[in-house]
């Protein structure tokens, strides 16, 4: 970070024809003073949680040892990362054990992130509030969007009671803003763009698609705007402002690639506008959105849920042509385990992409990745078994805010090792105060789980994971 003694303000956007592009943090937006610049250089903390449903190939998930982190076939592709990942084993879903009865698909999804209970019932539906939104009511008081919610597949035609009289809300999302509001995920890359970029000033269908069809990119309508600012900062600053805004562009023109390709037959099936054709590009589109949301500042939480529960895609552009949630009760047999770890490995390379790309971010005295709490998960362990014991979890990048990566670590048998323990502790990481919530036995029982009832310590603990 190079502090210069010409200023522009943090929030600097450029505004065009229904746009406005807000701007990554330049070196121009760091003032020469020494207060004002230690505040304007203090690290943005962010976080990213990715949720797959349907559980795991877990003997090909799992690392056989624990200590240094060895790379199993499923979490092969975060190899150039793997010193800023650590995979935590032996955590249980405690709310799901609360009941036997069926559904333990949305159970499971539902109290992943929330720690709750999900309520059985034909009317109102009820959980918790997601750790995700504990974080964005303190984050989002800085940011435009407090929260970024993503999903591969569509919520739309799903209502009603969808497994065991359990609300297809609960498959729907896994972010809570409070135990009664479940909020809607996004599939559409054109959608998630416009709320991030606000590229129509009209919320009438008609004006949008006629937008849309001009085929305009939102950098031709803000190019005065960029024109003008050129002179006033460094040539540092320009290069990264051409990286930047190249990425827009470059995400832009593949939303619009899969428009063009609303009128062509599909194979499979008939894909709404600016969703592409193939699940992958699906998936690093939405991924890239979640990078430009951060990297503008525009939000500092997200979640994405690439596979839900009772998920039936089907992945034949990898040799997967089963549906995933049929798939995933295999049976122990060898062949159909083998597709699900082929499956399990596909979606989990969908985020080393992501990682790879936030880890190539200069920000502040480090990487984006360095100052980012990225976790991904799912509810269940043993897809076959329905087991919501020993679930999969890793957890990468957040270097800066005192987690030591290339480790696998197993919480001690004999202690309480509900998920909601670790959540609370990434918290803490995150600067987010909250002693206890879903089913955690709060700060200082959640330490007592990795090793030490001391919070100094236990904080120390998982530094040195």
């Amino acid at each position: 970070m190079i502090v210069t003694k010409k200023h522009l303000p943090r929030r600097t956007v450029l505004r065009g024809l229904g746009a406005t592009l807000a701007l990554p943090l330049l070196d121009g937006m760091v003032p020469a003073f020494a207060g004002a610049r230690n505040e304007a250089t203090k690290p943005i903390r962010r976080m990213m949680a990715v949720y797959v449903g349907n559980g795991m190939t877990i003997e090909q998930w799992q690392p056989a040892k624990e200590g240094t982190l060895e790379l199993t076939p499923i979490l092969r592709s975060l190899q150039s990362l793997r010193d800023k990942a650590v995979v935590v084993s032996g955590l249980d879903s405690k709310p799901v054990d609360l009941t036997q009865d069926g559904g333990i698909h949305p159970r499971c999804q539902t109290a992943w992130l929330t720690g709750a209970l999900a309520k059985k019932t034909d009317e109102a539906i009820e959980a918790g509030v997601s750790m995700d939104q504990i974080v964005a009511a303190q984050f989002g008081k800085e940011t435009q969007l407090p929260s970024l919610e993503l999903c591969i597949e569509s919520p739309e035609g799903l209502s009603g009671n969808c497994a065991f009289g359990y609300g297809c809300a609960y498959n729907n999302t896994v972010s809570w803003k409070d135990p009664m509001t479940p909020l809607p995920m996004e599939s559409n890359p054109r959608r998630v763009f416009e709320r991030l970029f606000g590229a129509s000033d009209t919320t009438d269908p008609k004006v949008r698609l006629s937008q849309i069809q001009k085929n305009r990119s939102i950098l031709d309508s803000v190019v005065e705007a960029v024109t003008s600012l050129q002179p006033k900062i460094s040539p540092d600053d320009r290069r990264r402002l051409g990286q930047y805004l190249e990425a827009v562009r470059d995400v832009e023109r593949r939303i619009q690639m899969a428009e063009a390709q609303i009128g062509q037959e599909l194979p499979v099936l008939d894909q709404p506008a600016g969703i592409p054709g193939t699940w992958e590009e699906h998936a690093k589109l939405l991924f890239d959105l979640a990078l430009l949301g951060f990297q503008t500042d525009l939000t500092r939480v997200s979640t994405f849920m690439l596979a839900r529960e009772l998920s039936n895609l089907a992945y034949p552009e990898v040799g997967v042509p089963d549906s995933h949630h049929p798939l995933s009760h295999h049976g122990e047999n060898p062949e159909r385990k083998a597709r699900l770890a082929k499956l399990n490995a596909f979606h989990f390379r969908q985020f080393a992409y992501y990682l790879e790309k936030m880890a190539a971010l200069p920000d502040g005295d480090g990487s984006m990745l360095d100052h980012t709490v990225n976790f991904y998960g799912s509810g269940i362990s043993n897809s076959n078994q329905h087991d919501p014991h020993d679930l999969p979890m890793v957890i990468v990048g957040g270097q800066s805010l005192g987690i030591k990566g290339g480790r696998h670590i197993r919480v001690p048998n004999g202690k309480d090792n509900r998920m909601s323990n670790l959540f609370v502790t990434l918290l803490d990481k995150l600067g987010v105060e909250a002693e206890n919530y879903g089913t955690s036995y709060g700060i200082s029982k959640t330490h007592d789980v990795f090793g030490d009832s001391n919070l100094e310590t236990g904080i120390n603990y998982l530094s040195d994971l």
